[in-house]
């Protein structure tokens, strides 16, 4: 009869910072409102969002949360009378993913309280929702207690969560600690360790921040092997103020290894090979350098890694940095016909816990498998690494997917798992379809496609591409239009440019985008002359309605002839109006013949002017291209599945590092 040890899975935990911006996540004073759930995709969500927040307004407990409740990092107090709920992000059990993915059929749930009169219930949800009972407890008139509920996992084949409420008699009640635990097999008893792989690139302080936080966590200090950051920028983390708090806390474990800006790829594939070639960590995490983490969630991913089924990738879950009760992403997959990733069926995007606690939404409660995790959080055994390769040499975009699924096909599955989580900048602030990110995003996806599309030709990504391209033309977005023309140009020169290329690649994209003045971008509003045209706006209209379907096939057969007529003189020396980032779709830019738009991020403008010329001479580079990539794509396929192997092996990898690694260029300790 084979032996079994207890192991943690996962265990009450309160914010380090005590934030009351992100308490929602670890506890909840509000009740379950299922009856207010009642969204339909394809609804008006903004209307629809409020109304559920202005009935939760009306549905209270009456409880408080603040801070000084945080007795310590495992530990919270609720005063005389009221009622909290457990049931959240971080603190409720995701029973589901254990049920579906690791060896536990069972768990066991520890609950230590102090004080008089303290009620505990355990509640388990099913996929729908559907909240039940499952058992109670008090101390009754003792002084405190600690209770154990046994808990099948057996109903949570298609989602479901574990959570309890505690409830305050007359005296106030501390929770002291919840552990939930299982018995597995003895040759699970011990933690696996990880190498943390943090690429940065001019964000010191913010990477030294990181470092010191994940340093200052005596839980999480066990599972660590090593912590490697990756200095690719020329502000370096070692001259950040906030490094020696970093290394006197992480010790040797700290490692900062400085090469070329190799992009995210570049950076996290030397990770990956130093974790391969040291092998005495179980796993290699990569993170970005621009996040704040909650450290429980890497013991947990590592947790539940080890106990996984068979080798597993664990990621985390993204929330949003600057509304940190905001959640970002909870789980994506590429759409295989269209080849773009995209949230998972039944996702919610940013999700905002702070009106709608978890217990209450629906979705939340079904299991959400994915293709593959960011990594601006995402755990890979290094058996998979080992396996499979590194990281496939293409700077930024599309690594991490095309990683997941090579594995995926490999027979390694990844889950994106509830409790292990970052607060990173969300994407929707960046620019990255415009700027010099355009070329990584095309070449990149289709790099991917190629490896990986089911369908000849790759579905619908050349017939996509193609409309992008015009719409970006329509749009005077020529310097998106070129890289994009250079990105699929390269695509077809085939695998063998792409290690070669990776140190050089970004200069001559920004070279490229610099001769165009919708590239050439502005911080002072004065840098533009003010707008002026020839005649008034018809009607008095701003044109800033959203066009319905019909009109935007008009729009799109129009749009193109429009581009061939001369621009109105005027428009030489004037824009012609400012467009907000937010507003600048192709059907309304392409109604000008210049103009200013602001930038996402919101720090700049640039200027855009329509040329016939250059339009016509795009138009045409675009039918060609895409032609040829419709033709020449069976031989693609063939050439990039036959390199994949090499192109991702260590070896490859090390002869692009050899600059770097003849001579020592970095910093331990």
């Amino acid at each position: 009869m084979s032996t079994t040890t207890t192991r943690l899975l996962q265990r009450q935990v309160l914010p380090v910072d005590r934030d009351l911006d992100v308490l929602p996540l670890y506890v909840d004073p509000e009740p379950a409102v299922l009856d207010a759930d009642k969204y339909e995709v394809g609804s008006n969500r903004q209307a629809r969002e409020l109304n559920v927040a202005t009935m939760r307004k009306g549905v209270t407990t009456g409880a408080q949360l603040h801070p000084d409740q945080i007795v310590s990092r495992t530990a919270l107090s609720v005063p005389s009378g009221d009622r909290l709920s457990f049931g959240t992000y971080f603190n409720a059990f995701p029973a589901s993913y254990w049920r579906r993915w690791s060896v536990v059929d069972e768990v066991q749930l520890n609950i230590t309280v102090s004080g008089r009169g303290a009620t505990v219930i355990v509640y388990k949800s099913m996929a729908r929702g559907n909240s039940q009972r499952v058992d109670t407890a008090s101390t009754g008139s003792e002084s405190g207690g600690t209770f154990t509920f046994d808990l099948s996992l057996k109903p949570f084949v298609d989602g479901g969560w574990y959570w309890y409420d505690v409830v305050a008699g007359d005296d106030e009640v501390v929770v002291e600690s919840a552990e939930w635990t299982a018995e597995v097999p003895e040759d699970r008893a011990a933690h696996g360790t990880v190498d943390l792989v943090i690429t940065t690139m001019n964000r010191p302080d913010f990477c030294a921040k990181l470092l010191q936080q994940v340093g200052d966590d005596e839980a999480l200090r066990p599972y660590l092997d090593s912590v490697m950051v990756m200095e690719q920028g020329k502000d370096k983390v070692v001259d950040s103020p906030e490094l020696p708090a970093a290394r006197e806390s992480l010790g040797d474990l700290l490692r900062i290894i400085e090469q070329g800006n190799l992009g995210g790829s570049g950076g996290y594939a030397r990770g990956q090979l130093e974790s391969v070639r040291k092998g005495t960590a179980t796993y290699a995490m990569m993170m970005d350098d621009d996040v704040v983490c909650e450290p429980e969630g890497i013991i947990r991913a590592i947790t539940f890694g080890d106990l996984a089924r068979r080798p597993t990738i664990v990621g985390g879950h993204m929330f949003n940095l600057f509304s940190r009760s905001r959640l970002h992403s909870f789980g994506e997959v590429v759409q295989p016909w269209r080849f773009w990733w995209q949230s998972a069926p039944g996702v919610f995007g940013d999700w905002d816990f702070a009106s709608r606690n978890l217990r209450s939404t629906r979705w939340l409660h079904q299991r959400i498998d994915v293709d593959f995790n960011g990594w601006f959080m995402c755990l890979i055994p290094r058996r998979v690494l080992e396996d499979i390769g590194l990281s496939l040499p293409v700077f930024i975009k599309w690594d991490d997917s095309e990683f997941g699924l090579r594995a995926k096909a490999a027979g390694y599955p990844t889950v994106t798992f509830p409790g292990a989580a970052v607060w990173h900048v969300p994407w929707t602030d960046k620019n990255d379809a415009l700027d010099w990110q355009a070329y990584f995003h095309v070449r990149n996806r289709f790099v991917a496609a190629l490896l990986h599309s089911p369908y000849p030709h790759g579905g619908r990504m050349i017939r996509e591409s193609r409309n992008h391209q015009i719409a970006h033309l329509v749009a005077m977005q020529y310097s998106t239009v070129e890289i994009r023309h250079q990105a699929l140009l390269d695509v077809l020169e085939g695998p063998g440019a792409l290690h070669r290329d990776l140190p050089t690649k970004l200069a001559e994209v920004n070279a490229t985008r610099k001769q165009f003045t919708d590239a050439q971008l502005q911080v002072d509003p004065d840098a533009f002359a003010p707008v002026r045209r020839s005649k008034p706006p018809r009607k008095g209209r701003d044109d800033s309605a959203v066009p319905g379907r019909l009109a935007t096939l008009v729009s799109a057969g129009l749009q193109p002839i429009r581009q061939l007529k001369k621009p109105r003189p005027l428009s030489r020396s004037h824009p012609e109006a400012e467009i907000r980032a937010m507003d600048a779709k192709w059907y309304r830019l392409g109604r000008y013949d210049s103009a200013v738009v602001s930038m996402n991020d919101g720090t700049s403008a640039a200027l855009y002017r329509r040329d016939p010329d250059t339009f016509r001479e795009m138009m045409a580079k675009t039918v060609q291209i895409h032609e040829r990539l419709k033709r020449e794509w069976p031989r693609l396929v063939e050439e990039y599945r036959a390199e994949l192997g090499h192109i991702t092996s260590p070896e490859a990898w090390e002869e692009t590092f050899r600059p770097w690694t003849q001579e020592p260029a970095g910093t331990d300790g």
